[in-house]
């Protein structure tokens, strides 16, 4: 199954429109207790999260995931940092990519594969404000072109 398949649970739509997106990378999620009941069902918000490099590890902030309902004493913290299981090589050169050239990593979007949830990180340089007009120029010359075409 190619990376950023699956059964995708929660998606970080605003990311394409504040960065560019460079490079991608799949990786798994260190969840404690009730949070899978939570990100199965949905209730995870990845809008404000970021990824960062610690100690040759990377972990996963500020991505909130809401308590499970019906956990009671078993919940956890929702905006607790979560490690991601990456392979060293890979956290290496991503490190590298960050420190070199202001780039930062962010989550794109959470989903189910093989029964396990997995975060596809991107690597993303950020977006000034005349980049993001001539991103939003160029999908709408796009969207005039395809109906030009679906008309005729």
């Amino acid at each position: 199954m190619p990376k950023g398949s699956g059964k995708v649970l929660a998606q970080n739509r605003k990311a394409s429109y504040d960065f560019s997106i460079l490079d991608t990378v799949e990786a798994g999620v260190v969840l404690q207790g009730t949070e899978i009941k939570s990100i199965r069902a949905g209730r995870i918000n990845l809008k404000d999260g970021y990824a960062k490099i610690q100690n040759g590890e990377i972990y996963l902030h500020n991505v909130h995931i809401s308590p499970y309902e019906q956990g009671n004493q078993f919940n956890h913290d929702p905006l607790r940092t979560r490690k991601l299981l990456m392979h060293k090589k890979q956290i290496m050169r991503l490190l590298g990519e960050t420190k070199s050239s202001g780039n930062t990593l962010i989550p794109l979007k959470v989903y189910l594969k093989d029964g396990y949830a997995k975060v596809l990180i991107g690597l993303a340089k950020g977006k000034k404000k005349y980049d993001k007009r001539e991103d939003l120029k160029r999908k709408d010359q796009k969207r005039e072109l395809d109906r030009a075409l679906r008309s005729r």
